[in-house]
């Protein structure tokens, strides 16, 4: 491991308060270690003094280096733009709320030791609400299902990398990227790590219900073709499923004369079909805005303000 430069990034938020606690675990660690050592402190658009903390920080360690986002562009591009910037053998990704303790790195850089390219976690007990939990599970359950790419379940953003995979990684210039499902895209030798993850140290999760969903819509549809194909599936069964009543219909008034009241089957299928119509337009319209996207070529995030950089 002194052989080895170890970068790890940190995309911060709202987290002027417990900084300095994750800064004192990373340096223990990089004490018993003997790392030569970088760590990117990437500020998302914080509200507080997040990055007026980081330039203090950086005084204490030499290693910081800041980067301050004009604005929050989320989690997934800050965690981007901090790989864009580092510039270790080993590459680790960690969040900056304790969740995924420092401590637990230097046992993740021994399977890249060992020979795997990727050591991510795959979290055994998460110490978040129950509805959280089941979404979390119900979601890569559901990826899993769909995605043409093989993405562990229960595994998060929080792994390690040697540089190569990094280096490869950024070569998917997605506006809107799902790194854990670009980290498995790209293929290399990975291994999955159980650990506990703790409780968060301090405070709310800056993750609220619209940036999860984001993330999940992001991860099926930049993953998935099932979706779009979805649509053709849907319409033929509607198909059939017209083609047997409008036969029933035409046999009832041909063979036996019977006067068909259809007001109320209209409703139905007039109800059901527009219905199913609006989703089918709604799943294309996802994949023509993420189309739109790269079309448009704006860069994915805008740097303000670095350090020692």
């Amino acid at each position: 491991m002194t052989r080895k430069k170890i970068s790890i990034v940190v995309p911060v938020y709202n987290s002027s308060n417990f900084l300095p606690n994750l800064l004192e675990a990373i340096e223990v660690e990089r004490i018993n270690s003997t790392w030569d050592l970088e760590v990117l402190l990437i500020d998302d658009g914080s509200k507080d003094n997040s990055y007026e903390k980081i330039i203090e920080l950086s005084s204490e360690y030499a290693y910081i280096k800041g980067i301050k986002l004009a604005r929050n562009f989320g989690h997934q591009i800050a965690v981007k733009t901090g790989l864009s910037y580092c510039t270790g053998d080993y590459v680790a990704v960690i969040d900056d709320d304790l969740q995924d303790p420092p401590s637990l790195l230097p046992y993740f850089f021994s399977f890249l030791d060992d020979g795997n390219d990727v050591a991510y976690g795959v979290r055994k007990k998460r110490k978040e609400s129950f509805i959280k939990k089941m979404s979390y599970s119900l979601f890569y359950r559901i990826l899993k299902k769909l995605s043409n790419t093989k993405i562990q379940i229960d595994s998060g953003d929080f792994c390690v990398m040697k540089k190569i995979v990094v280096q490869n990684m950024l070569k998917l210039q997605e506006k809107n990227p799902f790194l854990r499902g670009i980290r498995a895209w790209v293929g290399f030798k990975q291994v999955g790590v159980e650990y506990e993850r703790h409780a968060r140290f301090q405070g709310e999760s800056g993750y609220t219900l619209r940036k999860l969903f984001k993330i999940a819509l992001d991860g099926i549809f930049s993953f998935s073709n099932v979706p779009i194909r979805l649509i053709t599936i849907l319409g033929t069964i509607g198909l059939l499923f017209a083609i047997m009543y409008s036969s029933g219909i035409l046999y009832q008034n041909l063979m036996h004369n019977i006067k068909v009241k259809g007001y109320t089957s209209l409703v139905i299928l007039l109800s059901f079909f527009s219905s199913l119509i609006l989703i089918c337009i709604g799943i294309i319209g996802e994949y023509i805005v993420r189309i739109y996207d790269e079309v448009r070529n704006r860069p994915y995030t805008i740097i303000e303000e670095t350090i020692n950089i």
